[in-house]
């Protein structure tokens, strides 16, 4: 007990940094609070908040339950699909770009100017995307498949490289030692490696895009979106009790589906 009480008391003591983080950790959060302004509120703010919730628990059930094209059902298949083939395009165009920034597969100059643009691909927020393909394709669900290809570019690219580097490399040694060329390693030495944790990274992704793909929708770029918007800017609140109550089923069971495909990979189930 000696021992242990000697090297507890010679532990090092952080009290100014603690003292320091927490004032700062303070500062940050009053000055956070000088954002709130109730002034700006409306005096029919209340009720219009009151209409809202009132209108969201009663939602329409003729457009939740319909079939058509301004239908609820309609409008998260076509969401559905956006986040789906956008998921599969940037899955597929990020291989390439995962391998030439993987460090232990090509020469470190090429893994770094691949990271350098990868980064810039992340920086640009999806919705600027959006609103970028809009005024080249027009609006529609096109303006969102090309969003969403391209915005899973940058992050599946980023997941890609950490499983890529952090594979066995003995097997690449090993394969190195018989004279394997670079394709045969990526061919026989790592893709068997990363079959399984690339298709959990993608369908993580996928997960992500779908909840994207409604936002997209509000500048245009197909799906649920904007169907939203036009009901919130037109206070018919029953209609967007519709359309959050589908969106929302949706995610919820898109989730389920994802997280228990997902383990079950890494778990090597599958």
């Amino acid at each position: 007990m000696n021992a242990i009480e000697t090297q507890l008391a010679s532990k090092p003591r952080n009290k100014r940094y603690i003292l320091m983080t927490s004032l700062l950790l303070l500062l940050l959060f009053l000055w956070s609070l000088s954002t709130i302004n109730l002034r700006e509120i409306e005096t029919q703010g209340f009720s219009v908040a009151v209409n809202i919730i009132s209108g969201i628990l009663q939602p329409d059930l003729e457009l939740l339950l319909t079939f058509n094209q301004q239908g609820v059902l309609y409008l998260l298949i076509e969401t559905i699909a956006i986040a789906f083939l956008g998921t599969i395009i940037g899955a597929i165009l990020a291989i390439p770009f995962a391998f030439f920034s993987a460090s232990n597969v090509v020469p470190a100059p090429i893994a770094y100017v691949t990271r350098i643009a990868l980064i810039f691909i992340r920086t640009v927020p999806a919705i600027v995307y959006g609103l970028m393909f809009i005024r080249v394709t027009g609006p529609g669900a096109f303006a969102g498949v090309l969003t969403m290809a391209l915005t899973s570019i940058g992050m599946l690219s980023k997941l890609y490289v950490d499983a890529i580097e952090d594979l066995d490399a003995r097997i690449l040694e090993s394969m190195t030692s018989i004279g394997c060329n670079t394709f045969e390693k990526i061919r026989f030495g790592i893709i068997p490696q990363l079959f399984a944790m690339f298709i959990s990274i993608v369908i993580y992704r996928f997960d992500m895009n779908l909840r994207d793909a409604a936002v997209l929708g509000l500048v245009g770029a197909g799906g649920i979106g904007a169907p939203l918007i036009f009901a919130m800017n037109a206070y018919r609140w029953n209609e967007v009790g519709s359309l959050l109550i589908g969106l929302v089923i949706l995610i919820l069971l898109v989730e389920w589906i994802s997280n228990r495909v997902r383990t079950k990979l890494v778990r090597g189930k599958v």
